[in-house]
């Protein structure tokens, strides 16, 4: 019979987390991210959630210019000391990443929302993100018929800039041209 280890999170008391907090973190399916010293835990996303995240970052990933790169969850944008996320899917300048994670915004950083963590992704992300200067953040929902919403950073704040449902096309100048549907990003998840 194989002896079980367990491997006890260190927790800090009496300041805020790190990310080198993070490397004590267990390697226990969650996802563990530190925004402005706060730890964030989410539970492992759905497989309807992955579908429509590597369907969005192929899509992407298909339209990319050599310059630049897509990476899926997980890849750390580590822009601080105390804040390291982990974009479901993002785009970035290939000179900008690091073999360990990427050390300024991404150009583009995709959420898909799930139960567990819609409220996060639309306020707690989307504010880290804009304050970071994330220039484009997307939110998809796997919720039939499936839907994006987009926000451009337009001076210092989000404006939604689109909101298309189901087999509507948003056709993105940001990063880089590229014509997403909604719908098409979830066929994976259907027979």
């Amino acid at each position: 019979m194989k002896s079980m280890t367990s491997q006890q999170a260190s927790i800090p008391t009496g300041r805020p987390f790190t990310v080198d907090d993070l490397e004590g973190m267990p390697d226990d399916g969650n996802r563990y991210e530190v925004i402005d010293g706060v730890l964030v835990v989410s539970p492992a996303p759905s497989w309807e959630h992955q579908a429509m995240g590597f369907a969005a970052g192929i899509r992407l990933d298909a339209a990319c210019p050599r310059d630049m790169r897509v990476l899926i969850a997980p890849f750390a944008v580590q822009t601080a000391f105390d804040s390291e996320v982990q974009p479901d899917v993002l785009v970035a300048r290939f000179t900008d990443l690091t073999s360990k994670h990427l050390p300024v915004p991404p150009l583009l950083a995709v959420e898909v929302l799930s139960r567990s963590t819609q409220l996060h992704d639309r306020n707690t992300k989307k504010a880290h993100y804009e304050r970071m200067g994330v220039p484009t953040y997307w939110l998809l929902d796997p919720i039939e018929p499936g839907s994006l919403t987009v926000f451009d950073l337009i001076g210092r704040g989000y404006e939604q800039v689109a909101h298309v449902v189901g087999g509507e096309e948003y056709a993105a100048r940001r990063p880089f041209l590229v014509t997403v549907v909604p719908a098409r990003l979830l066929d994976g998840t259907r027979p």
